[in-house]
């Protein structure tokens, strides 16, 4: 089969990617490894962007978020045993962040697609992707048995971090840049209703906790643990004595606890491949860079890259102009690494570090309460939170 733009991998990245280029009048096909059930079912981070809240309006596919998402206008940092608020749209200018997972972005964007009747194959088989250094790259799979060659101008991957495309580029081609965190986040999805109305960002002395929502009836909680932990070690009732004890205030608040519908132990490192282009192969998201979700950035940073890939493309076809498509990588590159930045400074800052001095702790304390104590570096929070701008 022929087509414009070939996308392997049908996450938020790839699935946003399609969406957008159907808009511009660009043809697309999407592969996908893993079932339509897979791609729409996983549990993934739930807080979006200002701008990626922006842009699923503007590409017509916001109306459920809207209905159903939870708009949240700030965060909470927690230490010492007291809560401070962090007023997002006051410092931000009326910028806010939406709770909405992950699995319903796709949703509603594979739903959009196959509503369409626009090619997405799910469930292929022995991807492999080829000649991207030529001038006809080509996407080949297996599908319900069949063998079959998509011929596209470009490649777009957008199929994460173990996905083929990045190993399809020479590894002299490629820079990486790496850092694994000696901890992870332990998390937990409970049923029973937030104990907040918005996110806790919380530093103790055991460690780093975070409360978060999924809806009104599910609450998303994490614990900072040995990265070497089996999830068997964590019994629900060990897990709900630690949060309780991370979570303790000066105050009556209490954390509210029920039935764990679903645990897990998830490894923390920051990654980035430069560049993010070669030859007529483009990667986004995962494929490109990992971020530790302390800043809740990866799914956001995924669409930014796909915003500016989209433009490209569609330049490129309106025009002919070749210097979108030149510039993507740099362009992208330049919003990663501050959101690099800021997602190593919160890991940082929250996280306690199993070197650390009692020197070191101290500091991590002062860094918090200069956060909350000047409206500077609060605005500075409050702006990386709510997210960059695309354009960057």
């Amino acid at each position: 089969m022929r087509t414009q733009v070939g996308i392997v991998g049908a996450g938020p990245a790839g699935t946003m990617l399609a969406h957008l280029l159907a808009r511009a009048g660009v043809d697309s096909v999407v592969i996908e490894t893993r079932s339509r059930e897979y791609v729409q079912e996983r549990v993934r981070a739930g807080v979006l962007e200002q701008g990626t809240c922006d842009l699923m309006d503007a590409a017509g596919v916001g109306a459920r978020m809207r209905r159903e998402g939870l708009v949240h206008h700030g965060i909470e940092l927690r230490f010492g045993g007291r809560g401070h608020r962090i007023d997002l749209s006051d410092l931000t200018g009326g910028r806010s962040i939406m709770i909405y997972p992950q699995r319903e972005v796709v949703k509603d964007l594979t739903d959009a697609r196959v509503s369409a009747g626009l090619p997405i194959y799910f469930e292929a088989e022995d991807v492999r992707v080829g000649d991207v250094d030529g001038d006809h790259p080509e996407i080949l799979f297996i599908h319900d048995g069949f063998e079959h060659r998509v011929d596209c101008d470009f490649v777009a991957g957008c199929d994460g971090f173990h996905g083929v495309c990045r190993e399809a580029i020479p590894r002299a081609a490629l820079t990486i840049y790496e850092r694994v965190y000696p901890f992870a986040w332990l998390g937990i999805l409970a049923e029973v209703a937030p104990s907040s109305d918005e996110l806790i960002y919380c530093s103790h002395e055991r460690g780093f906790a975070l409360h978060s929502m999924r809806s009104p009836s599910l609450t998303r909680l994490y614990l900072q643990c040995d990265p070497r932990e089996a999830i068997e070690n964590w019994p629900d009732d060990r897990i709900w004595r630690e949060l309780q004890t991370r979570f303790a205030t000066e105050s009556d608040w209490r954390l509210a606890e029920g039935p764990i519908v679903q645990k897990g132990i998830t490894p923390m490192r920051s990654f980035v491949a430069e560049p993010m282009r070669h030859g007529r192969l483009f990667l986004a998201g995962d494929a490109a860079h990992i971020v530790p979700p302390t800043g809740a950035k990866g799914l956001n940073l995924a669409v930014a890259d796909v915003k500016a890939m989209a433009a490209a493309f569609a330049e490129f076809y309106r025009s002919g102009r070749r210097e979108p498509l030149d510039n993507y990588s740099s362009v992208c590159l330049r919003r990663v690494w501050k959101v690099q930045r800021f997602s190593w400074w919160m890991t940082s800052m929250l996280h306690r570090f199993p070197d650390e001095t009692p020197f070191d702790w101290r500091r991590q304390q002062a860094e918090l309460d200069y956060v909350i104590g000047s409206r500077a570096a609060a605005t500075s929070l409050a702006e990386n939170y709510v997210g960059l701008p695309f354009d960057l």
